[in-house]
């Protein structure tokens, strides 16, 4: 058990997880949270608060932001909106078919130098983008790197809201990307339509993934479509499937109502459930 907060690096943006130690930020705090490339201004947007999980693996809060951290915070995001405009000019000026998505900065150490600019794009396809590097080192004075995005890693970055009216899946909390399929979406008997089924990023929504094994085990075990069945109010053939409610719809022999009955309740043939779990055999092959 210990303590916990939330603090974004940007605004809406996604939440990182610390340990506050023995500061214990407000809401709106700006604070200092260690990164690869040193501390990093950031605001807590979840003050700390007691947790029944152990906090051992949380990096630890540095503190508040003070008037250097700040001022230092306040010439990255100066030299990032740079970055971002001189990219956008020189792609145009280069005709590449590339578009800006992000920005990263990390000033140098000292004086001597050291400055390093990430600018992350999307791109249709593959692009020679070394002489549009030289001229970018050139206006910006440092080392500059160009990274291509996927779709799903362009939503990633760039965050945004779901059809559901809630914050991207990826840029909140999903950290992996796990193949996600149409067959998902059929054995969910979503209606095959990009618009409906597609996220963002243009791509198949992730959350497609998650309710998929609940479909699977339910298909497994409920009578098909148009099995006839024998329920608590009689004999029907089943007309559909309800699976968050684990329930089956039946059309009864008696009046041509409808019933939803409880999966448990529903009594299929057993011909027919023997059938669906037959073990399948393999083809013949050509040479026998």
């Amino acid at each position: 058990m210990g303590q916990l907060c939330a603090v974004s690096f940007n605004r809406y943006g996604r939440l990182y997880y610390l340990d506050p130690g023995e500061f214990s930020p407000a809401v709106g705090d700006l604070v200092l949270v260690p990164t690869d490339d040193g501390p990093v201004v950031a605001e807590c947007v979840w003050a700390a608060q007691w947790v029944d999980d152990d906090t051992a693996g949380f990096p630890r809060l540095i503190g508040p932001a003070g008037p250097d951290d700040l001022a230092r915070d306040q010439a990255i995001r100066k030299a990032k909106a740079d970055a971002k405009t001189a990219a956008k000019r020189l792609i145009r000026a280069h005709e590449l078919p590339m578009k800006v998505v992000a920005v990263d900065h990390v000033p140098a150490p000292d004086s001597t130098g050291g400055a390093r600019t990430t600018i992350y794009f999307t791109a249709p396809h593959r692009v020679d983008f070394r002489s549009l590097v030289r001229d970018l080192g050139a206006t910006l004075r440092c080392r500059v790197e160009l990274r291509q995005l996927s779709a799903r890693d362009s939503a990633r970055v760039q965050g945004g809201i779901g059809s559901c009216g809630r914050d991207l899946c990826c840029a909140t909390f999903l950290t992996d990307f796990e193949p996600v399929t149409i067959r998902m979406a059929k054995d969910q008997e979503l209606p095959l339509n990009p618009m409906r089924i597609s996220g963002a990023c243009g791509r198949l929504m992730c959350c497609l993934k998650y309710e998929h094994p609940l479909y699977q085990q339910f298909q497994a075990t409920a009578p098909a479509h148009g099995e006839r069945v024998s329920t608590p109010e009689g004999e029907g053939r089943v007309v559909g499937h309800n699976v968050p409610r684990d329930s089956v719809l039946v059309r009864l022999d008696s009046d041509g109502s409808r019933t939803s009955c409880a999966r448990a309740s529903v009594c299929g043939s057993r011909q027919a459930y023997e059938q669906r779990h037959a073990p399948r055999q393999a083809a013949p092959s050509s040479d026998s």
